[in-house]
């Protein structure tokens, strides 16, 4: 048994544990069942369930930075526009993320597919030294995408 400002008390009865708990107004909480014998610690239960959770929060957190970043982009997208996003998607390229390219058709645009795919080409032309396309570009709706992953 370990006790609440962290030292070894040693080996105790379970029924004398959870007195010695009670008597100080705290719990009886089982850190380690698979050892021999198991690991309980003598602590403030809803304490020790938020600092997990807080972890978890955490871990969670940082593990998000391998997440999508999605560009988009219109069918009739200017030039200057199109570079402005390239280099928005090198950016995010560089930094290790996937870009989801998409190029959303207004209206009557959706009769011209072509202008989206040659708009689709021309953007992994450009990024092709730090970016490869994951599969081709295809239609969800109203919208085309295609995902960029770091070379």
């Amino acid at each position: 048994m370990i006790d609440a400002d962290g030292t070894q008390v040693g080996i105790l009865p379970i029924a004398e544990a959870l007195r010695v708990a009670e008597s100080r107004g705290l719990d009886l909480v089982e850190v380690s069942a698979t050892a021999k014998p198991p690991v309980c610690r003598i602590t403030d239960f809803d304490k020790y369930r938020y600092s997990l959770k807080k972890k978890q929060h955490d871990s969670k957190r940082h593990s998000a930075a391998g997440g999508i970043k999605e560009v988009k982009m219109g069918a009739r997208t200017a030039e200057h526009d199109v570079d402005f996003k390239v280099k928005h998607i090198r950016r995010f390229v560089e930094e290790g993320q996937r870009v989801k390219l998409s190029v959303s058709f207004r209206g009557r645009e959706i009769t011209h597919p072509e202008l989206g795919r040659t708009l689709i080409e021309k953007v992994i032309q450009e990024v092709q030294d730090v970016a490869q396309p994951e599969g081709g570009a295809r239609m969800e709706g109203r919208n085309m995408s295609v995902l960029l992953t770091p070379r």
